[in-house]
């Protein structure tokens, strides 16, 4: 394994280990639904988004299948550096906040908006930039020193 994945640096990290975990979990919040993309019949877009898929279904589901083709890796590699790399937390963060404030520009005032349908998506986009934002300035903090290893230095 280790001719793939360099040692771990998470000795160097100095932010909270909750903005750790919250990437673990935004990582997790992306491969699902990468895997419902790509593997549902219908990638989600009738069953769950309510989308009408009488017209242009090839079209709509390819779109799907290959967002979701996007989101299985990059959900990975939120939760490897959130596991093991761990410096790194604050950038993965701050790219989850373009991301998902990119979606949400999009579903509520943009391309995404011209129908009035709101799916579920639009609606945790916009939660995931206000979470984002609380972890980014978390992991952005460092931790305390104690005084008794003050007092040595």
């Amino acid at each position: 394994m280790r001719a793939i994945l360099p040692a771990s640096t998470n000795h160097a990290y100095q932010g909270s280990a909750l903005a750790a975990w919250y990437l673990t979990l935004a990582g997790v919040t992306t491969v699902i639904p990468g895997a419902i993309h790509y593997f549902l019949p219908d990638g989600g877009a009738g069953v769950i988004a309510g989308m009408d898929l009488s017209t242009r279904a090839d079209v709509i589901l390819a779109m799907f299948a290959w967002i979701g083709s996007v989101q299985i890796p990059q959900g990975l590699a939120e939760i490897l550096v959130s596991v093991r790399y761990r410096p790194l937390v604050p950038v993965f963060i701050l790219l989850k906040i373009v991301e998902r404030g990119l979606m949400a520009i999009d579903g509520w005032l943009g391309k995404g908006a011209v129908t009035g349908h709101h799916p579920p998506e639009h609606y945790a986009s916009v939660i995931s930039v206000i979470l984002s934002v609380i972890f980014l300035v978390l992991s952005l903090r460092e931790k305390p020193v104690p005084s008794a290893i003050r007092a040595t230095e």
